[in-house]
């Protein structure tokens, strides 16, 4: 660097080097500069009104839906983008799912902490959107379940298998002691407000999805961790993926039924739409896409023939919440932040 360019350098990190005088920065002071005092002010009152959205009980629940959303776009990859793009649909894939994984694992975290630290909540008006948190990172691991055999790296794939059981790990036992405190809030303080009539079937989620997660890491893991030099421990693998899903699928069908029941008793009373009637669609469904996973495993026609008619109910069930949807969202019912008006 010639001596030019170092006084150059020199000069530009003193202030005001630009200014002939520091008095011009009065006379060549304009209203531009407010700008700046708006752009700070919307930006504060901005996070202002995010930090709602985070101290809110029940609304900051459903951050988890953002990383549970993208699971379904990182599948979509693998199951029709597969056969559409090749290759190319494998790198997409994993790149969003090493996104979602990162989002998964943050509000598994994140939002239980301020659960502990910043929000108010009893038993008596808990439900179980307590779950939505925490799940998300189960359902990524069944993504990585799924991604993993069509990695070309023998490590990579190991890799995101290992991550893929500790994102299970992560979210299944949590869930499962959520469900516990929800059995007991459920028995001394009854039904909740029919408002949250369809979180009543949340529970099927997690016990769905670690079923399915299961079975899917299960039957990934042989070939993986022979690749690997790990074939020893590939038929535990395997079994603990069939038993696992198949002990968790069992447990299901309680929820299940109990949420059938519960459906039933909220409609005889009366039964408000709102947006969290979505809530009736995904547990549902990832408890399906389980019990057909399941029936492919077992030579038991009636586990298959279960699974079809639960998709059956699942596709009517999206028609309507779909159509009811689209008609509030038109007339405007839907749009309520339950943060902003507290």
């Amino acid at each position: 660097m010639t001596f030019e360019q170092m006084r150059a350098v020199t000069l530009g990190l003193q202030p005001l080097s630009r200014l002939d005088s520091p008095r011009e920065v009065v006379r060549q002071f304009t209203p531009n500069w407010f700008a700046a005092t708006m752009g700070t002010g919307i930006l504060a009152i901005a996070f202002d009104g995010a930090k709602r959205i985070f101290g809110h009980s029940v609304v900051s629940m459903f951050f988890g839906c953002i990383p549970m959303g993208l699971a379904t776009i990182v599948n979509g990859f693998l199951i029709f983008g597969l056969p559409r793009y090749g290759e190319v649909a494998v790198g997409i894939a994993e790149t969003l799912w090493w996104i979602d994984v990162a989002m998964a694992a943050a509000c598994g975290v994140a939002i239980p902490f301020m659960m502990f630290t910043r929000q108010s909540h009893t038993i008596d008006q808990m439900t179980a959107v307590w779950l939505l948190p925490v799940v998300a990172a189960e359902v990524a691991a069944v993504s990585g379940g799924l991604l993993a055999p069509h990695l070309v790296d023998p490590h990579s794939q190991l890799l995101v298998l290992t991550l893929s059981y500790a994102l299970w790990a992560l979210s299944v036992p949590i869930a499962l002691s959520i469900l516990v405190v929800l059995l007991l809030r459920m028995a001394v303080h009854k039904l909740p407000h029919a408002n949250m009539a369809a979180s009543s079937w949340l529970a099927l989620g997690p016990i769905g999805t670690g079923s399915l997660g299961l079975m899917t890491l299960g039957g990934a893991a042989p070939a993986i961790l022979s690749a690997n030099g790990l074939e020893r421990f590939g038929a535990f693998a395997e079994g603990l993926g069939f038993f696992g899903g198949l002990l968790l699928w069992g447990y299901g069908l309680w929820w299940l039924a109990m949420a059938v029941l519960v459906t039933l008793r909220y409609l005889r009373d009366g039964l408000p739409f709102n947006i969290g009637w979505w809530g009736y669609t995904f547990p549902l469904g990832v408890y399906a896409v389980a019990t057909l996973k399941l029936g492919t495993l077992l030579p038991i026609a009636a586990i298959h023939v279960f699974g079809a008619v639960l998709v059956a109910v699942l596709a009517v069930l999206w028609v309507i919440v779909g159509t009811r949807t689209v008609r509030g969202a038109w007339r405007g019912d839907l749009f309520v932040s339950p943060c902003i008006k507290d």
